[in-house]
Order: C-alpha cells, then structure tokens, then sequence
C-alpha cells in the first residue's frame, strides 16, 4: 500500500474508533451497513489474511532452510531467493491493489476495493506458500 492510501485506511479506521460513542456496538462485518464499515470491515478481513500470510511465510521458510541444509554451498541460498520474490510479491500487489482502487479513485470506496484487493492477492500468496513449505 502507497504511503498515501495507507494514511488514508488508518485515518478512517482512526476516525471510526473516535467518532463512535463509547457505548456503541462494534461493526457487524456479516452486513455492514454504511460504507464507512464496508472500509472497515474490509481493513480487517486484509489485516486477518495478512496474518496468515505471515504464517504461510515462516513455514516455506522453514522449508527453504532446510533445504539449505542439504546444499549449503548455494548461492544465493534458498532462504534468500524465498526472502526476494517475498519482498518483490508485497510490492506487486500493493501496486496491483492501488492500481484495482482507482476506479473509485478519491471517493470513499476506494479502501474498500484496494483492502478487497489486497485480501484476495494475500489470500492466493499464502496458499502458494504453503504449497512450498508443506509440498516440497
């Protein structure tokens, strides 16, 4: 996610948490009603996928490093090959999901398509991480 459009999603979810009377009731992701927690929910369906994500990463990880175990004179190692298409992927898709949000571009639905975005992308990479850390 750009500097800007990260800015923004904190900022709305900031603003949700401090305009919200300290009695109501949290957001009810299974039927939001307002966009404002279409944002919202959408924010913490990418934050739980970016989660898996992270766990997703550590197994094939760990699947990288032993593999490196068993040729250790490899260069660059398969730890850091794993550690490059990581750093490469999150960029792709924080350029993809910008690139996707921008048919709401400036309006209030764009956190909503750029976390949609993001979620799904973030979803298909850790099933691809799994696949190598459990498969391989």
């Amino acid at each position: 996610m750009t500097h800007n459009l990260k800015l923004f999603a904190l900022s709305a979810a900031a603003l949700i948490v401090l305009s919200a009377p300290t009695q109501a009731q949290e957001v009810d992701c299974e039927n939001p009603m307002t966009q404002v927690e279409m944002n919202l929910c959408a924010a913490q369906a990418f934050e739980a996928a970016d989660e898996d994500l992270n766990l997703a990463y550590e197994i094939a990880r760990d699947m990288a490093r032993q593999m490196d175990s068993y040729t250790p004179d490899l260069d660059p190692t398969n730890e850091v090959l794993l550690r490059d298409a990581q750093r490469a992927w999150i960029k792709f898709r924080d350029a993809a999901c910008e690139a996707e949000s921008t048919l709401a571009r400036g309006g209030t639905m764009q956190p909503l398509l750029y976390s949609t975005c993001a979620e799904r992308l973030t979803r298909q990479r850790a099933e691809d991480l799994r696949m190598f850390g459990e498969v391989n």
